[in-house]
């Protein structure tokens, strides 16, 4: 099982939100370089990027702090959060990012989606954030009637790399990660799964080792390591399955 610190960019610096709300936003560090370099050197071999304000103005704001991130380490990055079309997937991609995440647009036009996949093959992803079990979009601020199990059965056979499921009701409340939820949506589609939201301690990844074989391909740590409540070398010594 892969493991996905999360960064999430606010008017430029690292953050964190408290259920997807940016007014709950808690600044973790003023250089998201910085706390990329620190994950890297942390031993993680992945990062996951959210431009929250991208996420609520449909486009890219935080480009600045990801082409910094993207400057400043090796590993392979994924970015989320206003990207509506093919010529800012594209972009993106040029600029070195290895996967692109698509959630609203995912939801308002599934053709993107899928033309996406056939022109940037391996580099895409679908990001189905669900409040209730119902897809919400616009940076959270818009709950649709579509379940996220409906929305990843459009794109069974689209050539989506992963789709990233976060339960936004535990989005940064240290509550413990849906594993019930993200175990019965990886059952049910053939495509891989991330789970997000909530992760707070090396329990949770425990948890979702156990269903692994169900279709879960990762999961995204975002607060917990910045409080301190994952140890790095712990968490990744479990997922690579060596001794404690």
């Amino acid at each position: 099982m892969n493991l996905y610190p999360a960064i999430d960019l606010k008017d430029g610096n690292c953050v964190r939100l408290l259920r997807g709300e940016m007014s709950a936003a808690t600044v973790f560090n003023d250089d998201p370089a910085a706390q990329a370099e620190a994950f890297r050197a942390a031993g993680f071999e992945r990062l996951h990027l959210v431009d929250l304000n991208g996420a609520f103005e449909g486009r890219p704001v935080n480009a600045k702090a990801v082409e910094a991130i993207l400057a400043a380490t090796d590993v392979p990055v994924q970015l989320g959060g206003g990207i509506r079309d093919l010529a800012t997937i594209e972009a993106w991609l040029d600029r070195g990012l290895s996967r692109v995440i698509l959630g609203t647009i995912a939801l308002r036009d599934p053709e993107i989606v899928k033309a996406a996949c056939k022109a940037f093959p391996g580099h895409i992803a679908v990001g189905i954030d669900a409040r209730d079990g119902r897809v919400a979009v616009e940076g959270w601020a818009e709950t649709s009637e579509t379940t996220a199990l409906d929305l990843a059965r459009k794109f069974e056979d689209a050539g989506v790399e992963a789709i990233i499921y976060t339960d936004i009701d535990r989005d940064g409340a240290l509550q413990g990660v849906n594993v019930e939820a993200t175990e019965a949506l990886a059952r049910a589609v053939s495509l891989p799964v991330i789970a997000s939201g909530g992760v707070a301690s090396i329990t949770d990844i425990e948890r979702l080792l156990d269903v692994e074989e169900s279709g879960i391909e990762g999961v995204i740590i975002g607060r917990a390591l910045y409080d301190g409540w994952i140890d790095p070398a712990a968490a990744l010594r479990l997922t690579r399955g060596e001794n404690a």
